[in-house]
């Protein structure tokens, strides 16, 4: 299969992939909660010829190739929203309270043209390309649930890779970011801690143990991790988002409750802070004889890229696109000049993958801030570039192809 045949193939499907990709954007769901978008991506995947497979609490499996012996190459498109009322005023607007404001509607629908090319092409693949739709993103979960399930086996998967698009940057729409090799997105967890004090009159502090001050010394603790036992170069933010307390200025509460998040790039980092904030909530809330209990709920590790699958990709995206529409993140920051090109601080749950398997991570450009995409994701204004999704459905199925034709 040629690069020139397989885009030209990709835009002749491009009115079918924005379909698609607005009845998705219309109808978003969340989490695991996607029976409506499962049974559309069911349908269509039937409808191409697709034996689709059940894999965890809501995600979908379907296998390409495997006609050829050789190896197997995942490709994994997201399918939840996040719950925002949505604001972007496009004509296929949510019809619910939900969003696609990080843009899954387009990898789902990219994916799923990704599909029909493959379909298409069956007999040359050399080896087995599997489709991975998932759930639950956004809350750190999907991946994880369906690697469970058994999404990595049957066939063994050799190496995966995900794309991501990306609205509010100034690259052509339609462009290619390759993530170098190493670490590209930060671990994520959640956290909830709760301090059991003892309620009393407002006036009688004496008589009680008053959580909303132990609860003032942790926040206040907690920076100091940051301040004095990191290192300049031990990158991590630690957030408190939430505390609630009381319901009345003249009494003492029982309890706080605090949740917040925190983003690491390095596994150590990410036990330390752990290990450290369980501490200290804890003595100090002793200190001050109340209690302390802290939880760290769903969340996901460092994103890790293979050095050698991101420098195959990068030939790929090349050969498909072009040196002008493909890049590594390396000669990005290279063009912004020092200090003008950070690393994404937004996790990504196929880091889950990422520690089982060789994967690579693509961003997309899908927007410019020029043509009026001046919002970044989770926004409700947010808005993505429907002219993207052939070139993505292209980029998804010639890189796997290639890599399979390569790797024999």
């Amino acid at each position: 299969m040629t690069d020139t045949r397989i885009l030209q193939e990709a835009e002749e499907l491009q009115d079918k992939i924005a379909e698609d990709r607005h009845y998705l954007h219309a109808h978003p769901e969340t989490g695991f909660d996607l029976a409506g978008t499962v049974a559309f991506v069911r349908r269509r995947l039937e409808e191409m010829g697709y034996e689709p497979a059940d894999c965890g609490k809501a995600g979908l499996v379907a296998v390409a190739g495997g006609r050829k012996p050789g190896k197997v190459f995942l490709i994994r498109g997201d399918m939840d929203a996040l719950p925002v009322k949505e604001e972007s005023g496009v004509e296929f607007s949510s019809v619910n309270d939900n969003m696609h404001a990080c843009g899954h509607d387009m990898h789902t629908a990219m994916l799923l043209g990704a599909a029909r090319l493959l379909k298409d092409h069956e007999d040359e693949i050399e080896g087995t390309v599997k489709l991975m739709f998932q759930p639950a993103e956004e809350i750190f979960e999907g991946s994880d649930d369906m690697i469970r399930a058994g999404v990595l086996k049957d066939p063994d998967v050799d190496a995966g890779l995900m794309i991501h698009v990306t609205s509010n940057i100034p690259f052509a729409p339609g462009s290619v970011i390759v993530c170098d090799g190493g670490i590209s997105a930060p671990a994520a967890d959640y956290f909830r801690i709760e301090i059991q004090g003892k309620g009393c009159h407002g006036s009688m502090p004496n008589n009680g143990v008053d959580p909303i001050t132990v609860a003032a010394h942790i926040i206040t603790a907690l920076q100091e991790i940051h301040a004095r036992e990191l290192a300049l170069s031990d990158e991590a933010v630690l957030t408190i988002g939430s505390i609630h307390a009381g319901a009345a200025a003249n009494v003492i509460p029982d309890t706080v409750e605090m949740s917040g998040t925190i983003r690491t790039y390095d596994e150590e980092i990410r036990q330390y802070l752990k290990d450290r904030m369980t501490r200290i909530s804890e003595t100090i809330s002793e200190a001050f004889r109340a209690s302390a209990k802290v939880e760290f709920g769903s969340g996901c590790p460092t994103l890790k890229n293979d050095p050698d699958l991101s420098a195959c990709v990068l030939g790929y995206t090349k050969e498909l696109l072009g040196n002008m529409k493909a890049f590594s993140a390396g000669q990005i920051n290279a063009m912004a000049g020092p200090g003008k090109a950070p690393k994404s601080t937004g996790s990504e749950d196929f880091a889950y993958v990422s520690h089982q398997i060789p994967t690579i991570m693509l961003a997309l450009a899908a927007g410019t801030p020029a043509e009026g995409y001046c919002y970044p994701q989770h926004h409700p204004m947010a808005r993505f570039d429907d002219r993207v999704l052939s070139g993505g459905a292209a980029v998804y199925a010639y890189t796997a192809m290639r890599w399979l034709e390569e790797h024999k």
